[in-house]
């Protein structure tokens, strides 16, 4: 399992002094008031300051002081330690540890590894990246058992639920 978990991503700089336009990559973009630094390309930079502008976050961070200093920042991601993140509710996992798992079904085909997690309105959907490309519904209808440590999610034979 990776030691960081990604919380943000910078997508512009806002005004002159310096802050980071963020787009939060978390279920609570609030967690951004109770943390004191984040990680930038395994820089730590201390929070001086946490604003929210729709569903944006805007912060201050030491060292980046001028718009200039805050432009090199853009498209880079805001991450912090493990220990750091936020608890999870049982049967739920962070999108960091789904990535690069094997899905494979209950009869022991292999389908690929999960390139990516797309969000849509009603539920999450993985995407898998394989022989060939596979989306999955992350339901329960689908989804048999994910183990992160193992690497791992089972899901049922896809001609069950196509």
């Amino acid at each position: 399992m990776k030691k960081f978990i990604t919380i943000g991503e910078i997508i512009n700089t806002h005004g002159i002094k310096g802050e980071l336009k963020v787009y939060p990559l978390t279920d609570d973009p609030k967690r951004f008031n109770k943390l004191d630094v984040v990680y930038i390309e395994g820089v730590p930079k201390k929070i001086l300051e946490c604003k929210f502008q729709s569903n944006r976050v805007i912060l201050k961070v030491q060292s980046i002081d001028s718009i200039e200093e805050a432009l090199p920042y853009k498209g880079k991601y805001l991450e912090v330690p493990r220990e750091n993140a936020v608890e999870l509710k049982e049967g739920t996992y962070f999108i960091a540890d789904i990535i690069g798992c094997s899905v494979v079904d209950e009869e022991g085909v292999f389908y690929g590894k999960v390139g990516d997690v797309l969000h849509t309105h009603s539920n999450d959907v993985y995407w898998i990246k394989g022989k060939d490309e596979l989306l999955i519904p992350a339901i329960k209808d689908v989804i048999v058992n994910i183990d992160v440590k193992k690497e791992e999610i089972v899901i049922k034979p896809v001609k069950t639920w196509m």
